[in-house]
């Protein structure tokens, strides 16, 4: 990338997160605030997107740092690096629903930082390089759409795929991976892409991860959906919206 890295820091021991402000500061990494409360970091995101968030797990007040990803990650796709100094297995479970880039533990060395930062960093210009190529690409692979059906490129060729027979759409990275009845089709498409595209009457998002056909939806919980026997989350801000709409199919 060519410009400096954008990180917030959101660590509410302030000298700790002094000392890693300087130290990256240092590598040429762009601090763009430290922050001592979930509440400020939602605020500084919103204001000023950075590329890698160095999230503190415990951090004071309502939201843990672990919440304040989730909250996050409800409009924006960020880079995230978990700190803290309890690594117990119910933290790290909680923390890995969230798709950490890194999870490093206090007491940490200053290599330990900044290595992490340097993987973290490139694994972001690597989904950079893949978003340029699938923008070349995506003209000739995207989904073509019928009322009925859709088209996908599977093994060179354009296969139909009835909207019936489509159970749910999975996020992976750039990708969407169509699972239907007996068959699954990875396509060189963004979810957002994918939703966009889709005949709002059927489907639906139900997370930033998936998209579900309504007319397959075997069960209803609390925080989640069944379709052909696959547990799919759902958010809370779109829980209200599945419900309504499945009351008029």
């Amino acid at each position: 990338m060519s410009t400096p890295i954008k990180i917030l820091i959101v660590e509410d021991e302030m000298i700790i997160a002094a000392n890693i402000s300087l130290q990256l500061t240092t590598l040429g990494y762009d601090i763009i605030g430290i922050v001592p409360r979930a509440e400020e970091a939602i605020t500084c995101v919103k204001h000023d997107l950075p590329d890698i968030v160095l999230m503190d797990i415990n951090l004071k007040g309502d939201l843990d740092g672990i919440d304040t990803v989730k909250r996050i990650q409800k409009e924006h796709e960020i880079a995230v690096i978990y700190l803290t100094a309890n690594a117990d297995e119910t933290n790290f479970n909680r923390a890995k629903s969230t798709h950490p880039h890194a999870f490093i533990s206090k007491p940490f060395k200053k290599l330990d930082l900044q290595r992490a930062i340097e993987l973290t960093v490139d694994r972001l210009q690597q989904e950079n390089n893949d978003n340029v190529e699938i923008s070349s690409s995506v003209a000739e692979s995207s989904p073509f759409m019928l009322s009925d059906c859709i088209f996908v490129r599977h093994n060179d060729k354009m296969v139909k795929v009835h909207i019936n027979d489509i159970f749910y759409i999975e996020a992976e990275r750039n990708y969407c991976r169509i699972y239907s009845k007996g068959k699954e089709y990875l396509l060189v498409i963004t979810l957002k892409d994918m939703d966009e595209k889709l005949p709002n009457k059927h489907f639906l998002r139900v997370h930033r991860s998936f998209i579900v056909n309504l007319s397959q939806i075997d069960e209803i919980a609390t925080s989640h959906i069944v379709i052909a026997k696959k547990a799919i989350p759902v958010s809370k801000t779109l829980k209200e919206e599945l419900l309504k709409r499945l009351q008029t199919i």
